[in-house]
Parts: structure tokens; C-alpha cells; sequence
């Protein structure tokens, strides 16, 4: 049902870490979290728990917002 906005989240989980210069194992790493995990939560296989997101937008230095703009993918 919300298929495309877990999409949406994770291309932009995949954006700012990038744009941080991580990797998905030192984003890992960061939020406690297995590489598998991180990975899946990109491509939308997996879909986080609030708490998780988060952990990820503080590991990422970023806002909820800005995690959840889905306007410049």
C-alpha cells in the first residue's frame, strides 16, 4: 500500500548518505544496524521502524523533513 513511499524514503536514506561520504556498512555501523539491513531499507525490501528512520536521519545529520522530501528525487 505505501510500497512507493518506502521507495521514495530509501533513495533518499541512499542520497544523504552518499552526499555524507558513507557506506552502507559505516551507516550500519552508526545506527546499530546489519549492511543487509541498510540495504534492504534502500531498495525498499525492508521497511524500517520509526525508530530506526530516526536513528538514520541522527547518523545522517539530517532532519525528518528533510528525510521525507520526496520533491528533488
Amino acid at each position: 500500500m505505501y510500497q512507493n513511499t518506502y521507495r521514495k524514503l530509501g533513495l533518499n536514506i541512499k542520497k544523504y548518505r552518499l552526499l555524507k561520504g558513507l557506506t552502507q556498512e559505516k551507516l550500519a555501523n552508526k545506527v546499530n544496524l546489519s549492511l543487509d539491513f541498510i540495504g534492504k531499507i534502500e531498495i525498499a525490501y525492508s521497511k524500517p521502524s520509526l525508530d530506526t528512520i530516526i536513528s538514520i536521519a541522527n547518523a545522517l545529520e539530517i532532519t525528518l523533513k528533510d528525510l521525507f522530501d520526496f520533491e528533488n528525487l
